[in-house]
């Protein structure tokens, strides 16, 4: 523990680290654990991360489990044998009954309490790091999904941290960080806290190999927001178009469905249909940043320097990072405030 301590202690140095309360997040540090797997035999071993979310109770991705024959929990240099599971593979939640885990559990949150622009901080044990790394972000997007929202951060997460933690600025679980897109520029996705509740009503079950699908592993069905990310992060907008217009069709009142609409029609330099697309998502939802950030780009080509300004104090009640970055793209930073 000594060591870990040691490791934890240079975690908060770091510039990621000092933008939220060093004392919240040493407590949420020490909720996080780390989830090992393997087979009967020992030789097909896996690593992910895990939450306590109560006494003996270990959150994590059903995925991390798949093979398993065995698993356990460990923070530092001790360890926790599992004596069960409650498994909802299609939402890809699994909760471990561990024995004799004298941690803490992390405090609960809600998607209730989220919104676009939300900072937030991603804790886990990314590539498999004996201490949690953590790494800052800001809500993207929430997809209404199965009775609540599905996440989207800029919290970034690598191999090792499939069950980690997604935290609010007060400490709170509002995320399990499950997966994320392939390639360079990448999504983050993380499933809400909130289906933690009906988790805990599953029967208990031993630690043994399953072949269920998460949804977002099933390519025959997937939802929408899916279907939407790569053509999104590839540029490819004739393909965002046409699914945009598809999700619209089936969920009119979804703010990122005409957010992706919008994308996709500036994308072609359709500017004025993109702007009315953007300003459809905003009449759904007031506080979508980057359908104001785009908003203000278009406003910022026409020249209506009052609608930028207006767009620039939007956004900065909403988050400064993304002020700050709209404010370069339009030249705000080397106006006057009351131009821009």
């Amino acid at each position: 523990m000594y060591k870990f301590c040691l490791l934890l202690l240079s975690l908060l140095m770091t510039p990621q680290a000092h933008a939220f309360d060093q004392q919240m997040l040493i407590k949420v540090f020490f909720n996080i654990v780390q989830v090992h797997t393997a087979n009967n035999s020992n030789t097909d071993m896996g690593l992910g991360s895990g939450i306590i979310v109560a006494d003996n109770r270990v959150l994590t991705n059903c995925h991390v489990l798949k093979k398993a024959e065995t698993a356990w929990v460990s923070q530092g240099e001790n360890t926790f044998s599992v004596e069960g599971v409650q498994i909802n593979g299609h939402q890809d939640l699994c909760l471990l009954t561990t024995k004799d885990m004298p941690l803490k559990p992390a405090e609960i949150g809600s998607i209730k309490d989220l919104k676009t622009g939300t900072e937030v901080f991603a804790i886990g044990h990314s590539s498999g790091t004996l201490a949690p790394t953590t790494s800052r972000g800001q809500i993207k997007a929430l997809y209404p999904f199965e009775g609540s929202q599905i996440i989207r951060s800029s919290a970034r997460f690598s191999m090792g941290a499939s069950g980690s933690g997604l935290f609010d600025d007060q400490g709170k679980l509002v995320g399990i960080n499950t997966f994320k897109s392939f390639g360079r520029i990448a999504y983050f996705y993380a499933m809400p806290a909130d289906w933690i509740k009906n988790l805990k009503t599953l029967p208990l079950q031993p630690i043994a190999p399953f072949s269920q699908k998460a949804f977002w592993e099933d390519s025959e069905h997937s939802p929408f927001f899916l279907q939407a990310a790569m053509p999104e992060i590839q540029n490819r907008w004739p393909d965002l178009l046409k699914i945009s217009q598809s999700w619209i069709a089936a969920e009119p009142d979804n703010a990122e469905a005409w957010y992706e609409q919008g994308l996709a029609q500036e994308g072609l330099g359709l500017d004025e249909a993109a702007r009315l697309s953007y300003e459809k998502t905003t009449t759904l939802n007031q506080r979508h940043s980057d359908a104001l950030f785009h908003l203000g780009i278009l406003a910022s080509k026409r020249g209506d320097r009052t609608e930028v300004h207006k767009i620039s104090i939007a956004l900065a009640d909403i988050g400064s990072d993304i002020a700050k970055e709209f404010n370069i793209a339009t030249g705000c930073e080397q106006r006057p405030t009351d131009d821009c």
